[in-house]
């Protein structure tokens, strides 16, 4: 009975340390999820905003939509990304080739979910890091085969 109550004991502090585990890995993926400033990186706030692909791109402060103006083509990727993360943008086709969406191949970018037309294209993106694999999926190119803003319609 002492071994029963041992290996009860064991299996209750091993289930709550991997709810906790799970916990810590869904906060993650939330912080990862959330927009910040295409210029700065740091947190947006929806009072400082300048148009981008039919959508609004949120900066951190007053100076950075001027950044963002001089040189559009240099924040393009995390501003399209951040068209996705708020929910502005939608995807459509896959961003490499421009193909039909397989729901099979889902994979999470920078905190945005990406489906791809093929493992191929996904195997592509999932062996890119940093930079590159952001460029591969935003920039503009790829954002304009794979995602669209929908126009709003007019009251």
């Amino acid at each position: 009975m002492k071994t029963f109550l041992s290996f009860a004991a064991m299996l209750l502090c091993v289930s709550v340390m991997s709810v906790g585990a799970e916990d810590k890995k869904a906060d993650d993926k939330a912080a990862a999820a959330k927009p910040t400033c295409p210029v700065s990186g740091q947190p947006c706030k929806k009072e400082f905003a300048a148009a981008h692909n039919g959508g609004q791109v949120y900066f951190c402060c007053e100076n950075c939509p001027k950044a963002f103006a001089e040189n559009p083509a240099k924040f393009a990727t995390k501003a399209n990304l951040q068209l996705v993360l708020t929910k502005q943008a939608k995807q459509e086709k896959c961003p490499l080739s421009g193909g039909d969406l397989n729901k099979e191949t889902t994979v999470a970018v920078s905190g945005a979910g990406v489906t791809f037309c093929c493992n191929n294209c996904k195997g592509k993106v999932e062996k890119a890091t940093g930079d590159d694999q952001l460029a591969l999926v935003f920039s503009d190119a790829a954002f304009k085969k794979g995602f669209k803003v929908p126009e709003k319609k007019a009251e």
